[in-house]
């Protein structure tokens, strides 16, 4: 097959779950012969695909986007001058100012994006279209990768006359945190859209429930293919740490819970038997973030604890590998419902065990892995309480660690979820000759 793999970038500034998945599959479906291009959105990737997988040119580029939406002579510049800022170098500063954005700004353009042909961005649209219908380029199926690219499809369906498939992880998160009354606004513009969606993936059954209900979809046009790994790299042996070590790995951000686990490990630093235990960071940030960041390390200094905790700033494959080795337990304990957590398939791969608020996605994953704990979501004192058996028993942990580790490598290998996929792929592209 011929794919089209439309994936926004995250600028290589921050842990991104879509990206990693993204480029996870596209790579994959690459290796079982499939003709796959992916093409980026808004900033640069952030994990490139392996070389054998095509790249298409950056589209949508942020600091166009953003230029489009505030000045109507943007929207008709030549493609020379937009080019100039397209670039990557350009692009990688703006991810790094994500705070230069405000809050309506971000609506505002959330909005227009989704109104696609009706939109600001209309130029971009139609520059994406042209490049999918040259010949080398015009695939048999397009994947977006999450529904708020949903306006790009009806204009890719009346050019292209293909199937759209659309990935769901985690959009309602953005789309509730819009300004009012640009939430409802733009809930009910997807809602419309999906019409032009002919198949959508979800990453976990909860979601798969929770995006039905929320959009009205009917039941037999969503399904359930979970993310998986490659799990090159993750056959090496666990050192362990030295001393009893927490992790931490995404975004480090208030939504990620981070405050928490810090709350957390202060509490667990006055049990007498846990006054060496460590703290290691890692997931990146954007320039929002700086000022949470910096609260952090502040309360850390004033607790006398800041010299037991790490903040990392590399977070690509073999980094997080090297991260791996040296933790006891790894915790994220996200601050609201999510789809997955592609970070609990990473550490259970390297024999880390997990400990996860009871909502979500997480109950289900860890019903499969068997891999670690829960804790009552938002409570600094549940997650030390939880936390704390693991980082006191270094058997333990390595058991539930190890028996993450086997159903990861049995459930979540990248190839399971390629061929899942590949099947929801191949039925939709036959139904659609037949009509």
């Amino acid at each position: 097959m011929r794919i089209a793999q439309i994936t926004p970038g995250s600028g290589d500034n921050f842990y991104c779950e879509n990206c990693l998945r993204d480029a996870a599959l596209v790579t994959a479906m690459r290796n079982l012969g499939h003709d796959v291009v992916m093409i980026p959105l808004y900033l640069p990737l952030q994990e490139a695909p392996s070389q054998a997988v095509r790249t298409a040119p950056i589209f949508f580029g942020g600091v166009n986007v953003y230029l489009q939406q505030k000045l109507g002579f943007f929207r008709k510049t030549p493609r020379w001058l937009d080019r100039l800022f397209d670039s990557p170098r350009l692009l990688q500063w703006a991810g790094r100012k994500a705070g230069m954005t405000s809050a309506k700004d971000l609506s505002q353009t959330t909005i227009s994006m989704l109104q696609a042909e009706n939109g600001r961005q209309k130029k971009e649209l139609d520059r994406l279209t042209q490049w999918l219908q040259q010949p080398d380029n015009k695939p048999d199926i397009v994947c977006l990768s999450n529904i708020l690219l949903v306006g790009i499809a009806g204009a890719v369906k009346e050019h292209l006359g293909v199937p759209v498939v659309c990935l769901l992880q985690d959009e309602d998160g953005f789309l509730d945190s819009l300004m009012a009354p640009y939430a409802d606004e733009a809930w009910n513009i997807v809602k419309q859209r999906c019409a032009d969606i002919d198949v959508f993936i979800a990453v976990s059954n909860y979601y798969a429930e929770a995006m039905r209900q929320r959009l009205g979809l009917d039941a037999d046009t969503v399904h359930t293919v979970y993310p998986g790994l490659a799990l090159e790299g993750y056959e090496l042996p666990q050192r362990g740490p030295e001393v009893p070590t927490i992790g931490f790995l995404s975004r480090m951000c208030f939504d990620k819970g981070l405050d928490i686990l810090v709350d957390a490990f202060v509490v667990l630093k006055d049990n007498a038997q846990l006054k060496d235990c460590r703290l290691h960071i890692a997931g990146g940030k954007t320039g929002n973030d700086e000022a949470f960041v910096e609260r952090l390390r502040q309360q850390l200094q004033r607790a006398g604890l800041l010299d037991d905790v790490r903040f990392l700033s590399a977070f690509d494959h073999n980094a997080k590998l090297d991260f791996f080795q040296g933790l006891s337990v790894l915790a994220v304990p996200e601050r609201r419902p999510i789809a997955f957590g592609l970070y609990v398939l990473e550490a259970l791969a390297a024999r880390v065990p997990i400990v996860q608020p009871a909502n979500g996605a997480f109950g289900e994953l860890l019903e499969i892995t068997g891999g670690g704990a829960l804790h009552e979501p938002d409570n600094a004192k549940a997650l030390a309480a939880a936390l704390e058996p693991l980082l006191l028993d270094p058997d333990y942990a390595r058991r539930l660690g190890q028996q993450g580790r086997e159903n990861v490598f049995h459930r979540f290998d990248v190839t399971e979820t390629v061929q899942k996929t590949l099947a929801v792929y191949q039925e939709l592209c036959e139904s659609s000759k037949l009509r």
